[in-house]
């Protein structure tokens, strides 16, 4: 069951709110005035968080002259 939480209260209690998310696993909606804006839901474990650093090592093959632009400047609409 989620417990619903208006966003006053949330401002006021948001720490002890997250608290108890991450104690008993049970989400948060928070509203304003009387209509859901936001859930609060604790992060799975097994969330797989792998590093971006080098996700693109080795997608780019040749590039000649790193100093030219990558497109011709009269494709760009500012140039027109």
């Amino acid at each position: 069951m989620t417990k619903i939480v208006g966003a006053a209260e949330f401002k006021a209690k948001c720490l002890r709110l997250i608290n108890d998310m991450r104690e008993n696993g049970e989400p948060v909606t928070i509203t304003k005035r009387g209509r859901a804006v936001a859930v609060l839901s604790p992060v799975s474990d097994a969330v797989d968080r792998t590093s971006i650093l080098g996700a693109l090592q080795g997608s780019v093959l040749a590039y000649d002259d790193p100093f030219l632009p990558a497109a011709d400047p009269a494709d760009w609409a500012a140039f027109r």
